[in-house]
């Protein structure tokens, strides 16, 4: 799965009174519904271990693939203008690599703060991305790189993806972009430093 390179997404009505208090109450219980539905699956995650559950705040990332495979990834390793380089978020408290789900699967990328939108800029440090390595597709990998446009290519079926503006869907059947990762950096380091903006993968994987 390692990055490569191509040149080359009239009844009587109620009162408002009584509407507001309905429509209240009715989202609130829709809300303690959505939020009871996402229990067991989170509690199901957690009981399967760290390995599988998602990135969480707090997690650095080490590389997936190379020399370095399984080191700690610094933002000196991070070429300005891409390409992405491929990454398993790590819990560095147990010194855990959550590579059991390939949902997990990251991409960092670094950039020019300037070169960013305002979006973007405000999920990222120091010009660094981080996006899900799913294609919204149909899962596959993204795993390669559009040098002349900067954008990120899935070779499965030809989506294409613009890192620098929220990972905005450019050209392919993709139907939305691909979720950012909120991240800082401390001591030199990448950091989780919030959720997954959407949705990861398709709706098959």
């Amino acid at each position: 799965m390692e990055a490569t390179e191509t040149e080359g997404a009239t009844p009587a009505q109620p009162s408002l009174g009584c509407c507001c208090q309905r429509r209240g109450l009715l989202e609130a219980a829709l809300g303690l519904a959505v939020g009871l539905s996402a229990l067991p699956a989170a509690a199901e995650d957690a009981a399967q271990g760290p390995a599988v559950m998602p990135p969480q705040v707090g997690d650095q990332f080490v590389f997936l693939t190379g020399d370095k495979k399984g080191q700690v990834v610094r933002v000196e390793d991070l070429a300005v203008g891409g390409p992405q380089m491929q990454a398993w978020p790590f819990d560095p408290k147990t010194k855990t690599a959550r590579d059991q789900n390939r949902l997990n699967l990251v991409m960092l990328l670094r950039f020019d703060p300037s070169d960013l939108s305002g979006d973007t800029k405000a999920n990222s440090d120091q010009g660094v991305l981080a996006y899900s390595g799913v294609c919204t597709h149909e899962g596959c990998p993204v795993n390669m790189w559009m040098k002349d446009l900067q954008f990120l290519f899935c070779s499965c079926h030809g989506s294409q993806y613009d890192p620098k503006a929220g990972a905005e869907v450019q050209a392919g059947p993709a139907p939305r972009p691909l979720p950012a990762l909120p991240v800082k950096v401390e001591d030199g380091v990448p950091v989780v430093a919030g959720q997954f903006s959407g949705r990861v993968g398709s709706k098959i994987s």
